[in-house]
């Protein structure tokens, strides 16, 4: 196959096992969302989705959340890891929404990678599932597959991004980081990986990571 042909055969799988798409964070509206990808970063949707209602309980808005102190909220938080970093993160986000944007989450990667402990992939997330703009938040597992797949060279996620980005066609970003995603937990796992269940790696797979597959299963 050549590249044209194997993003046509990744479109094309993942629209036959995902054709509806679940929204992995748990969240309302674009501010509980940015406060949930935030408290993400070095966990998980499991353990995060089971911490957002506690805290969103006690503050689902920026006007409420900074009624809270910075311990508080960090108490609250605490199973989901880094804790002090994101505490602050989400009390002083919260100040910035009040004091510059009417406590409106802003819709622009510059106004969003401003605010505390908010990075890029943070900002591409909010972007793309709480106001539909398009973008192609890029995480370890999309990371992952660009690379299996032999349409990234793994260098980087910055580089990895640019290269879905130029692939495929700008209409499918935002269902297709989701697709990509939940195919990577189910199907391409760094561990724990059955390459015979993994149609698409199977199929377009990098030889290198192919070969190393093969080595490892003798």
């Amino acid at each position: 196959m050549n590249k044209e042909e194997k993003v046509n055969f990744v479109i094309n799988t993942l629209d036959q096992l995902y054709p509806e798409i679940p929204i992995p964070l748990d969240h309302k509206d674009p501010y509980t969302l940015l406060i949930a990808v935030l408290m993400s970063a070095q966990s998980t949707d499991v353990r995060v989705n089971q911490i957002t209602p506690l805290l969103f309980e006690r503050a689902d808005n920026p006007y409420d959340m900074i009624k809270l102190s910075v311990e508080e909220i960090r108490e609250i938080i605490k199973p989901v890891g880094l804790s002090p970093m994101k505490s602050k993160g989400i009390y002083g986000l919260s100040q910035i929404l009040i004091d510059k944007h009417n406590g409106e989450v802003p819709q622009t990667y510059e106004e969003l990678e401003v605010l505390p402990a908010v990075g890029h992939k943070t900002a591409a997330v909010v972007l793309s599932q709480a106001f539909g703009i398009p973008a192609f938040p890029v995480d370890t597992h999309i990371h992952r597959l660009m690379y299996r797949w032999n349409l990234s060279n793994g260098k980087n996620v910055v580089q990895t991004e640019k290269d879905a980005k130029r692939l495929f066609p700008k209409e499918l970003w935002n269902d297709l980081h989701l697709q990509i995603i939940w195919y990577g937990r189910e199907y391409s796992p760094a561990r724990g990986w059955d390459l015979d269940k993994d149609i698409i790696t199977k199929t377009i797979g990098r030889k290198s990571v192919l070969d190393d597959y093969y080595k490892k299963k003798k």
